[in-house]
């Protein structure tokens, strides 16, 4: 066997491999040989039967045997004689197969990229300064109350006003007819959230339950819904149902549904900070890395596999369509375009790739591993969100085939802490940080 390598591009690389003479016609006998001994052929017995005859009855199907089990036997130690490492799934070129004559293919396949890393210890990078304010525990105390919120039958004939709960069949038609996707029944809402199309939820304000009306919207070109962008629809809506949202009070009939921790205002307050001080700090810790590893990335130049590139894209419109079924509703109805989509998630997608790569590297480089301890310390904290056993929760993850996934993200957020650890942190007020670009 001869193996040579063509190089496309710096990633992309065409192996070929040439099988000798002699290997191919023994190859070629041996199992013109197994098919004799198995073959039945109307007036020969098993074992029996002329090399002539089964050439016509399968010489074709014994040819094409002999190069896939060929190809089969060959690459694998193509590869590891060439050191090369295939990112995805080789594509075959080969050429018929003919005995007495050498046989030649091809595989063709992307690789890691091999690239120098600027100095990527040392770097200064800035931190928001943590800080939770009065406000945003007053924010918060607000959205416990509309959670534990009670719907109350109007208590007086009137109109609709802001802050109420409304329950509504609506459709949405053009100059054709009926949009599909653009209905639904029952559709619940609180008016002033905007959470509806806006110019139909203002127009609710001052009607009646029971009352129907038709709405024209115009939107606008670039609005999100390809089935709606640039078109004057008519909403036909009927209000089904209109209720009171009556907020609880900050007393002690609210504490005792948050539970035993919370006896009081104060410590409702005090455990509200906590929360957001926990959430604030992990998205702060978020944000941090990812602006060490967009300086340290900068410095990166070089070509990333087309295959993995589109791997992550297609990943990404699939957890759409995961999301939007979760949420009952599906791909067709929501109006989305795929390839729009495809276009928007690709520059998402190869930073995603190229950051891959970079962390790989550095983590190579400093000989960083994920230890049992690491190991047994993820699914500990896993467990305290989740509120499963860790045992629990790794026999989940070895039966699922998760491990090397979950391994694979330890590894990358220890690279991370690594990065933090060896950069000048510079802590500075929100307002200036420098915005991504």
């Amino acid at each position: 066997m001869k193996t040579t390598v063509e190089d496309l591009t710096s990633v992309k690389k065409k192996l070929m491999i040439e099988i000798n003479a002699e290997e191919v016609e023994k190859r070629v006998d041996k199992t013109f040989r197994d098919y004799g001994k198995k073959a039945k052929i109307k007036g020969f017995r098993p074992g029996k039967i002329p090399r002539k005859i089964l050439e016509n009855y399968f010489g074709k199907q014994i040819i094409e045997e002999v190069a896939d089990s060929l190809v089969r036997e060959t690459l694998p130690k193509a590869l590891d004689e060439t050191k090369l490492l295939p990112l995805n799934i080789p594509l075959i070129e080969n050429e018929v197969l003919k005995k007495g004559s050498e046989y030649h293919y091809s595989a063709i396949m992307e690789v890691k990229p091999e690239f120098d890393l600027a100095e990527y210890k040392g770097i200064e990078v800035e931190k928001e300064i943590c800080s939770i304010t009065d406000e945003d525990v007053t924010k918060q105390l607000e959205a416990i109350r509309e959670a534990n919120a009670i719907l109350n039958p109007l208590s007086e004939k009137r109109g609709i006003r802001e802050g109420d709960y409304v329950v509504v069949d609506y459709e949405g038609k053009d100059d054709n007819g009926p949009i599909e996707g653009i209905k639904g029944q029952n559709f619940s809402l609180i008016v002033g959230k905007k959470r509806f199309y806006p110019d139909v939820e203002d127009a609710l304000v001052g009607r009646e339950k029971g009352e129907s009306f038709t709405k024209l919207v115009e939107f606008e070109d670039d609005y999100f819904h390809t089935k709606l962008a640039g078109k004057r629809v008519t909403f036909d809506v009927q209000i089904i149902e209109v209720k009171e949202v009556k907020l609880p009070e900050l007393d002690e009939e609210l504490f005792k549904k948050l539970g035993e921790e919370v006896q009081n205002l104060d410590e409702l307050k005090q455990k509200i900070r906590e929360s957001l001080l926990s959430r604030e700090e992990k998205r702060i810790n978020k944000q941090l890395k990812e602006r060490l590893l967009d300086k340290i990335a900068k410095k990166a130049d070089f070509e990333l596999p087309e295959s993995l590139v589109d791997a992550e894209t297609t990943a990404g419109i699939e957890s759409v369509k995961q999301n939007l079924v979760q949420a009952g509703s599906d791909f067709e109805k929501s109006g989305l375009d795929e390839e729009k989509l495809r276009e928007e998630f690709r520059p998402i997608s190869e930073k995603k790739v190229k950051n891959f790569f970079i962390l790989g590297e550095i983590a190579k480089q400093n000989d960083l591993q994920v230890s049992d301890q690491d190991i047994e310390e993820g699914f500990n904290e896993i467990s305290k969100e989740m509120g499963y056993d860790p045992a629990v929760l790794r026999r989940y993850y070895e039966a699922n085939n998760m491990m090397d996934s979950y391994r694979q993200s330890l590894l990358k957020e220890k690279t991370l802490n690594y990065l933090v650890e060896n950069a000048k942190v510079v802590e500075v007020n929100a307002e200036k940080i420098p915005r991504a670009t």
